[in-house]
């Protein structure tokens, strides 16, 4: 069994991972603390997760086509293609993952009683300062589980990532594109490697978040 499209997953499922939550804490307290077209964001930031991934895929992939403006602005002025590179699967993983980030994390940072903000404004403190200081560290519970939700689900795209980046090995052959090669060519012993080792994965990250959970949640009504 070649290990590179399980490599190759692992690196595509973390890079995703860290820079949605470095994005997705700052979106969520945005979208908590929003007062008008509230709905219209939260719908937007939620498609990923109605629309099917090959609709999803084939509106980035004309997107990021040098044949179109936005790919063909960013290969003239950048040099930069995204259509079957390691950078547009990236970029593809971040907008298909981003509501299971960005979801868990608002819903905790709503449940939150509003004085512990109108605290830290009465104490001259910033919202970025807040949210840091006194917020984060309120839902780490809710931080946990968008990152590993939106790891999980980065580990078992397919039609995004076939939309985008096809199957080059190296550089796009992700596992399940491996496991779909594989089913197609009726070679089920490698496809049964690669899904058994998905297997695996994802269910210790799962596993983890519930053992994690459970402390920190005996530990608060100690």
């Amino acid at each position: 069994m070649d290990w590179q499209p399980l490599i190759l997953s692992l690196e595509l499922a973390t890079i995703t991972t860290v820079v949605l939550l470095l994005v997705g804490i700052p979106l969520a307290y945005w979208l908590a603390n929003l007062k008008r077209w509230k709905p219209f964001w939260e719908t937007l930031i939620s498609m990923p997760l109605v629309l099917p991934p090959t609709v999803l895929g084939f509106y980035l992939l004309v997107a990021f086509s040098p044949m179109y403006w936005f790919g063909s602005w960013l290969d003239k002025w950048f040099a930069i293609r995204l259509v079957f590179s390691f950078a547009g699967l990236v970029i593809a993983s971040m907008i298909y993952s981003l509501p299971f980030m960005v979801q868990p994390i608002q819903a905790a940072l709503q449940s939150l009683p509003h004085s512990l903000t109108e605290a830290g404004l009465t104490l001259g403190k910033s919202r970025w300062v807040i949210l840091r200081r006194i917020l984060i560290p309120n839902i780490r519970p809710a931080i946990l589980t968008g990152t590993v939700l939106s790891f999980a689900h980065t580990i078992g795209e397919f039609g995004v990532i076939l939309m985008i980046g096809g199957n080059i090995p190296g550089r796009t052959r992700v596992a399940s594109v491996a496991i779909f090669e594989a089913v197609e060519t009726l070679n089920y012993r490698a496809a049964n490697g690669y899904a058994l080792v998905l297997l695996v994965i994802t269910f210790l990250i799962v596993w983890m978040v519930y053992w994690i959970n459970g402390r920190s949640i005996n530990t608060w009504n100690r």
